[in-house]
């Protein structure tokens, strides 16, 4: 049973954060061996510790501690008798380990020269990144660790699944590809930066157009373009993803 495991993959990608529960050490009868785990969030559980009451008080402990904003990892033995309505006598020692997601989350949209320099640069920092291109066999193989890849023939249709408060940025091979990742993420007001690859003309004709598409105020106040902070290096792409990086990295983001 690895439910556990996939649920802390499920918990990166989605940005939750979770309490990985392990059973560290037993004594006597117990209802699961040593090293069984189960994952908490604030609304659901995967894996299982063996059910009954402990599994409960340790779901009830796991949440305390996210309602807390606990860091530290926390350990507590409960002994199996009748106070708990498990008779079997053995004592279980769990070990409680809350994980929090990176504050900063990353799509990156586009897998060309800029946009690998910017995903490269990213991965040195603590933050999530996803990776869309509709080009197929555009990802390095193996791919960065810990970097969501997606091959979406319109990979405008990412923006829907991203987590609040994602960041955007969009440097495709294509202003039209562009266009759509950036309407797409202004019509969510919980992705706190979009911003995409280009010059003031390009922005100028993007205001123009997604004016037209209904989205003239929300475009005017909140599209970056070009990105990248001003004065920061040149034109080579390792110099504008420093850039980049620089200006994703001074962004203000809200404590998780």
């Amino acid at each position: 049973m690895r439910d556990w495991l996939d649920a802390l993959v499920a918990c990166e990608e989605s940005a939750t954060a979770c309490v990985l529960v392990t059973l560290v050490a037993t004594a006597g009868s117990s209802p699961r061996e040593g090293g069984a785990k189960m994952v908490v969030t604030r609304d659901e559980t995967r894996g299982t510790l063996g059910g009954g009451t402990v599994e409960l008080l340790a779901q009830q402990r796991a949440r305390e501690l996210l309602e807390a904003g606990a860091r530290e990892p926390a350990q507590q033995e409960f002994t199996l008798n009748d106070a708990l309505d498990q008779a079997c006598g053995g004592r279980m020692t769990l070990l409680f380990e809350p994980l929090y997601p990176a504050r900063l989350g990353v799509a990156v949209f586009g897998a060309g020269h800029v946009g690998t320099a910017l995903v490269r640069t990213l991965e040195q920092v603590d933050c999530r990144i996803h990776w869309v291109d509709s080009r197929e066999g555009m990802f390095p193989d193996p791919p960065p660790g810990g970097v969501h890849c997606e091959t979406l023939p319109e990979p405008a249709s990412a923006v829907t699944s991203l987590a609040p408060g994602t960041v955007v940025v969009a440097m495709t091979h294509s202003h039209d590809t562009d266009l759509d990742i950036i309407a797409a993420a202004l019509r969510r007001e919980d992705l706190p930066f979009v911003g995409t690859i280009g010059s003031g003309t390009k922005r100028a004709r993007f205001l123009h157009r997604l004016q037209d598409m209904g989205l003239g105020a929300a475009a005017g106040q909140r599209l970056v373009c070009p990105v990248g902070l001003s004065g920061v290096g040149g034109k080579a792409p390792g110099e504008i993803a420093i850039a980049v990086a620089a200006q994703l990295l001074s962004i203000p983001l809200p404590e998780k």
